[in-house]
């Protein structure tokens, strides 16, 4: 690495550390359903907090894009978007202490939202910043390191939430978790706001007015490698989507892995785990880091599977959260690969486009893939897994067509 980059390198880290450790805390898989849960608020509002979440942050990227390019620095843009993500979090955490019922769950999904929609700017900027100011092969490193801080803190919150205050915590305890946690976007804005981002990146874009709908379009369209990028990433939703119904799987043979503490916990060491090794192996082949993350996955989920047919309860106890946790550790692998590869897929606002244009994309993806193993479901369980796994083996032969775009330059 050259001694010039060091400074931002522990800069990047850090910023996008603290803000995956509000990620783990104010997560609409884990505390935000458990948080309305206790709070009262009903169960119809719980079921819209993942794809608020998940889709709210991808689909206005393609729309905003235009905004983006058209700023001279992108670092001020990443900056906005995370005191946004702080005030959003900071809303709900205080939310959690002041309402009940349908009022609580109004305003934390109308926060959730806004949240979301500052943290598409964050992900559309970051890459950008990033790619201007990392040279190739040191890219997956800083995003696996900074995986695995979000993933320390979020194991440590989880160890108190499951062995120091139980699975009964009131509303204040995982307010206040919140609000504590919301801090982590203030302070990654204030490291942010010292990148020192070359003049190259922060250049106003001439076209930032184009129609960006047909420019999304038109891109999957024309640009061959591209759309075989949003094709596997599509694939990689196995991975995503499928820790939910693990634990519904687990619900019904009588296990006790709903525990808060524990998902977080599980959510947790995944990230370390697969963080760091995901992150330096990215920078070799990050489309082989996809491949190997979907087929573990597939694997796993038809394993699981097969014991809930075939293995008695007591051993599915056990055998329940550790696939939870090797399916959690394969997604850290998929996400800092494919946020790898197309960083190094690109150059300058070509890249900036990418990925706009591909979470965009995903963002519809997400809901369809996410709507259909939901219908599925009432079919069972094992039905929808088995569906996740089929497209997730898909995912792994079309990740061998990708183009090798990550070896150091």
């Amino acid at each position: 690495m050259d001694p010039a980059e060091k400074p931002n390198t522990q800069r990047l880290i850090w910023a996008n550390g603290l803000q995956n450790i509000g990620d783990q805390i104010v997560a609409a898989k884990t505390v935000l359903p458990w948080l309305l849960h206790v709070g009262g608020a009903p169960s119809f509002l719980l079921a819209l907090l993942v794809p608020i979440r998940e889709s709210g942050s991808m689909l206005p990227q393609a729309a905003i894009t235009g905004w983006v390019l058209s700023q001279k620095s992108r670092v001020r843009v990443w900056v906005i978007g995370s005191i946004g993500q702080f005030l959003s979090a900071l809303g709900i955490g205080i939310a959690a202490l002041s309402l009940q019922g349908w009022a609580l769950g109004l305003v934390v999904i109308a926060l959730l939202a806004t949240l979301s929609l500052c943290r598409a700017l964050c992900s559309i900027s970051s890459k950008d910043v990033q790619g201007a100011t990392i040279s190739k092969g040191h890219r997956g490193e800083i995003t696996g390191r900074a995986t695995m801080i979000g993933g320390v803190f979020g194991l440590l919150t989880g160890a108190a939430l499951a062995f120091l205050v139980g699975e009964n915590a009131a509303v204040w305890v995982l307010g206040g978790v919140v609000i504590i946690s919301s801090f982590s976007w203030l302070i990654a804005a204030i490291i942010f706001n010292r990148i020192e981002a070359p003049e190259s990146a922060a250049k106003a874009s001439k076209d930032a007015g184009e129609n960006w709908l047909r420019r999304c379009v038109d891109t999957l369209i024309r640009d061959k490698d591209f759309r075989r990028f949003v094709v596997v990433r599509s694939m990689m939703l196995v991975t995503s989507l499928s820790t939910a119904f693990i634990v519904a799987l687990a619900a019904e043979a009588g296990s006790n892995i709903g525990a808060l503490g524990f998902f977080l916990i599980a959510s947790g060491l995944a990230s370390i785990v697969g963080g760091r090794i995901s992150g330096m192996w990215s920078d070799r082949s990050s489309k082989n880091v996809m491949a190997v993350g979907a087929l573990s996955a597939s694997l796993i989920l038809i394993a699981v599977v097969a014991c809930s047919y075939w293995v008695s309860s007591t051993i599915n106890m056990w055998i329940f959260p550790l696939a939870f946790f090797l399916v959690n550790v394969a997604h850290t692998a998929v996400r800092v690969a494919r946020k790898t590869y197309v960083l190094d897929m690109a150059e300058g606002d070509q890249r900036t486009r990418y990925v706009a244009d591909a979470n965009t994309l995903m963002g519809v993806i997400l809901l369809l893939v996410g709507a259909l193993s939901g219908a599925l479901s009432t079919l069972g369980n094992d039905i929808a897994l088995l569906f996740l796994a089929f497209i997730g083996l898909i995912g792994v032969v079309c990740a061998k067509s990708l183009k090798e775009v990550s070896q150091k330059s």
